[in-house]
């Protein structure tokens, strides 16, 4: 599973990488990765922290590229000389450094550590003069050697009198020429010579035009004076190498320093990166510890415009390892799920997170399944990825991981898909790492209601605008709100009934007053949509069957619950759990939202049977005793505990 990919992380990473200077840094910034030492993620935290004060003070930092210095000197080191261009990236370099360690300089009075990198730069200002005084525009200048300058100086000289030469031809035979002026061909002087005068001039032809009509000719009284500046040329090239040796042998003579300040440049150019980003996304530094804690205040997530992106608060509360979020389509859920998983692993790479206050854990992985994962080459299903993702999860986290279930169950029959979310978030539970999940399982919620450890959320729903609020509110579930959100769209009032009694099952005419307590419809819609339905030839007989053979119903339906079924309790249409069987009064035991209470077996509906959601062997004690119940059942398992009761609600 590639958590970077699934929880957005590489563009984040990306978008760090856009705020360094050098192509180094920005590829070490795109391969960063969460740390698993604490005291290294603390100490990246911290510098981060440190640029992001000296960054709001002084503004920018003159970082350079840094192009292609660490090449220069390694060709430098094995022997090749360096050219112009090269010499003027090292001075360029050299003044870079200056500018950079007088920033920092100039930040120490922030009392920051950073700032003292400033001590690790050399400023080399030396061997920067000598370089400037010998390459100018990226050309030796004459003034780098007295030899060179005589040099060149002569060579100047011999090329007037030779030009002077071939325009006093010019002028003597204007007819023989094309133009009037001296052309250079080939690195030689030459004149414009017409075609039928070509005999004339005497001398070497070194071109001629693309119509053959003039011919570049260089006269034989130019020739004396080529050949002298053909050895000038060779002197001054001698001079030349003599002196881009001399600059290179200084180079090497400087690597030392001239490397530090590359590697402390390249170290400072990934860190106000990170201070940069920090500052664009208003953010903060996370405060971490190794507790399994977690507490999110108005936090966002990076990707989303901040403008539109209501904020996340977020807590594992104490004692809790396991969060269910459960709430309409769209609402956010997932959102929620990324950001936690997204600002952790900003955190533990020493990244400052979008947030008003942020206290998160370490964690050693940071595992999710979130999307359908469907692939054709692959041949997977939706849930066929999700239980594959699911089972990789399960066999390699450990108490220190933060796992991120997305639809946990989706993909597959809800009874049974139902029955394995709990078995999986039971499976998590013993392994005591941290989990959130979203739902939409009614059970679910209920499970996560009534076991320890495992806490409810949900997102929040406007029913008047339709419009889900994006807003997480812990410590309670949500609801899908399909049939609401149907009926405030136009569905017809007899389709949403129809969806209703398949939904929950609820066919007798007597019972459509529950419907009330959803504010779908009012008693007179009921009743009207009942009688249409009643009436209509292919409902009649399958409601008229229905309501038959509930009339003939034995008592021994009531002997039909089994310990754990999942149950629909009317006319609340409540979802319970049976935890007792039916007494001598055809009475049930049914678990609601924690609270026991006995009902008549006719009320009561069977939603999933226990054989469907817990193995065999499950203890029940689990879902139905308190801590305390568990604990005092477990000591009397063991002998006679005086003054010892256990007692139910």
């Amino acid at each position: 599973m590639n958590t970077r990919q699934t929880l957005e992380f590489q563009k984040i990473l990306e978008m760090l990488s856009e705020y360094a200077v050098s192509e180094e840094a920005k590829r070490n910034l795109l391969k960063m990765e969460p740390s698993l030492c604490e005291t290294e993620v603390l100490n990246r935290t911290k510098e981060t922290t440190e640029a992001r004060v000296i960054y709001d003070v002084q503004g920018n930092p003159p970082m350079s590229e840094r192009k292609e210095i660490d090449m220069i000197v390694s060709l430098a080191k094995k022997g090749g000389m360096l050219s112009p261009e090269q010499l003027t990236l090292v001075s360029q370099f050299i003044a870079a450094g200056r500018r950079l360690k007088s920033y920092l300089t100039k930040a120490q009075c922030l009392k920051v550590d950073l700032a003292f990198y400033a001590d690790s730069f050399t400023s080399l200002e030396d061997l920067q003069g000598i370089i400037d005084g010998a390459i100018r525009n990226h050309q030796i200048d004459s003034s780098a050697s007295k030899e060179l300058k005589d040099i060149r100086r002569k060579m100047e000289s011999v090329s007037g009198v030779m030009k002077s030469k071939l325009e006093a031809l010019l002028r003597s035979k204007k007819e023989c020429f094309s133009e009037g002026f001296v052309s250079l061909r080939n690195g030689h002087f030459v004149l414009p010579v017409k075609k039928e005068y070509k005999h004339q001039i005497s001398g070497t032809v070194h071109d001629v035009s693309s119509s053959g009509a003039t011919y570049f000719i260089e006269p034989v009284i130019a020739v004396r004076y080529s050949e002298e500046l053909s050895v000038l040329k060779a002197a001054e090239a001698k001079e030349e190498a003599v002196i881009l040796y001399t600059l290179t042998s200084l180079v090497i003579e400087n690597e030392f320093e001239l490397m530090r300040n590359y590697e402390t440049m390249g170290i400072l150019d990934e860190i106000f990166a990170k201070a940069k980003l920090s500052a664009f996304m208003k953010a903060v530094p996370a405060s971490l510890n190794t507790e399994r804690k977690i507490k999110i205040i108005n936090g966002r997530h990076p990707l989303l415009k901040r403008e539109e992106c209501v904020p996340l608060n977020f807590e594992f509360a104490k004692g809790i390892r396991g969060v269910i979020i459960t709430g309409p389509n769209t609402g956010g859920k997932t959102v929620a799920l990324k950001t936690v998983g997204l600002l952790s692993m900003m955190a533990q790479s020493g990244l400052h997170v979008p947030c008003e206050e942020a206290v998160l854990c370490m964690n050693d992985a940071i595992l999710c399944d979130i999307g359908d994962g469907q692939s054709i080459t692959e041949n997977l299903s939706t849930f066929s990825a999700h239980i594959t993702n699911i089972i990789a999860i399960l066999q390699e986290i450990t108490k220190d991981s933060l796992v991120l279930l997305d639809e946990l169950g989706s993909g597959t029959d809800p009874a049974e898909g139902m029955g394995i979310a709990i078995s999986i978030l039971e499976e998590l539970k013993k392994k005591q790492c941290l989990f959130l999940a979203t739902t939409h399982y009614p059970q679910v919620k209920d499970y996560a209601a009534q076991s320890e450890g495992i806490m409810n959320a949900k997102m929040a729903f406007d029913r008047e605008s339709l419009r889900p609020l994006y807003r997480l509110e812990v410590g309670e579930a949500g609801e899908s709100c399909a049939l609401y959100i149907a009926k405030r769209l136009g569905l017809p009032k007899h389709m949403l009934m129809l969806a209703y009694q398949n939904a929950y099952g609820v066919q007798e005419k007597e019972n459509h007053k529950e419907l009330n307590q959803m504010e779908l419809f009012s008693e007179n819609d009921q009743r009207s949509v009942w009688e249409d339905n009643l009436e209509n030839s292919s409902n009649r007989p399958r409601i008229e069957k229905k309501v038959e053979s509930r009339r003939k119903e034995l008592p021994a339906k009531a002997a039909s619950f089994q310990l754990g079924d999942c149950v629909i309790v009317y006319p609340e249409k409540k979802v319970g759990i049976v935890y007792q069987a039916c007494n001598e009064k055809g009475e049930i035991g049914i678990q609601i939202a924690k609270k026991k209470k006995l009902v008549n077996y006719k009320r009561i509906k069977l939603h999933v049977a226990a054989t469907q959601m817990y193995p065999a062997d499950y203890d029940f004690s689990i879902v139905f005793d308190t801590v305390a119940n568990r604990k005092a059942r477990h000591k009397m398992e063991k002998g006679h505990q005086e003054g010892m009761e256990i007692r139910y609600k």
